[in-house]
């Protein structure tokens, strides 16, 4: 899910003040529209999206994409980022906890990727890829070549 809520929310960055619906956002990534919908709920829940309502309603982003943290949506879409249950908010006991070498050493760890999550925007996300082509326009942006058209 984590995945696929960048995935969406990178979508939704890269036209500023966009309004998307599930469907959109299927057509765009290739998600399917529950998958799509269940998602943007989460996000609009937890305030990174905002809901719009009407004919023309759908859900945009509730920042700008350099506001909003990769560790945000992870946190979001799958509560606080742990490597181990020692180092989250669990309170499952370990049973080697008094005598485990690794005590304190997964902290560190973990600060350290938590700090780095925190320090990717989504704006830095989208800035690395290109806009992906839609579903229905897939698989056609090479048929002008292959069939010799020229503009």
């Amino acid at each position: 899910m984590t995945d696929y809520g960048v995935v969406i929310m990178s979508e939704m960055a890269r036209i500023e003040g966009r309004v998307m619906t599930a469907p959109d956002l299927s057509l765009y990534t290739g998600l399917k529209v529950p998958t799509a919908a269940k998602i943007l709920r989460l996000l609009a829940k937890n305030d990174l999206l905002v809901s719009i309502r009407g004919a023309h309603g759908g859900y945009r982003l509730d920042r700008e994409p350099s506001k909003i943290s990769i560790a945000e949506i992870v946190r979001v879409l799958e509560g606080p980022v742990a490597v181990t249950s020692c180092v989250d908010t669990s309170h499952d006991d370990c049973s080697v906890e008094e005598c485990c070498p690794m005590r304190g050493g997964w902290e560190k760890i973990n600060t350290a990727i938590n700090a780095a999550m925190e320090e990717v925007t989504l704006a830095d996300m989208t800035s690395v890829t290109p806009a992906p082509l839609p579903k229905s326009a897939r698989g056609t942006e090479n048929l002008t070549t292959s069939l010799n058209i020229t503009e």
